[in-house]
């Protein structure tokens, strides 16, 4: 590893932990040269997504788009940053274990309302209103009396 002060190629490990719930590694190294520490992060490489676009386009996945979505969908409700990066991580989870390199936002919007409803049903409703595209209030009320009847069972 370089060492980002002075560019010398060799460095020790002084102290290694594990990250993210075990999803990277944090390494403290030291500098053989000039004997400086710096921090290096060791991640698994993942296989790139491409999102396939409502209109036929595509795009690389990009997770900051995603959490943005469920961020605005739970914006002023019960749900902890911590929840909605959850939720981003096991649909992200879920893809790369699909082992397809191609998947539809159709797909990616699925895993997240069956995963946002758990978390808080105004926040579902926000998000299947955008996901779903409701033309009207008659459709917003459907869904809302699905979540009804589902609550009463």
């Amino acid at each position: 590893m370089k060492c980002p002060f002075c560019g010398f190629a060799e460095s020790r490990v002084i102290d290694s932990r594990p990250t993210d719930e075990g999803g990277s590694i944090r390494r403290r190294r030291e500098c053989m040269h000039c004997g400086k520490r710096f921090t290096t992060y060791e991640n698994v490489e993942r296989l790139p997504l491409i999102v396939i676009k409502k209109n036929g386009s595509r795009q690389s996945y990009d997770r900051n788009k995603l959490l943005s979505g469920v961020l605005r969908a739970c914006e002023k409700r019960p749900v902890s940053l911590q929840q909605m990066e959850a939720l981003v991580s096991d649909v992200e989870q879920m893809l790369q274990n699909n082992l397809e390199r191609e998947v539809t936002t159709a797909q990616i919007g699925e895993l997240v309302i069956d995963r946002i409803k758990r978390l808080d049903e105004v926040a579902y409703v926000r998000f299947a209103s955008v996901y779903r595209q409701f033309a009207d209030i008659k459709t917003f009320l459907t869904e809302v009396n699905k979540l009804l009847i589902e609550r009463q069972v």
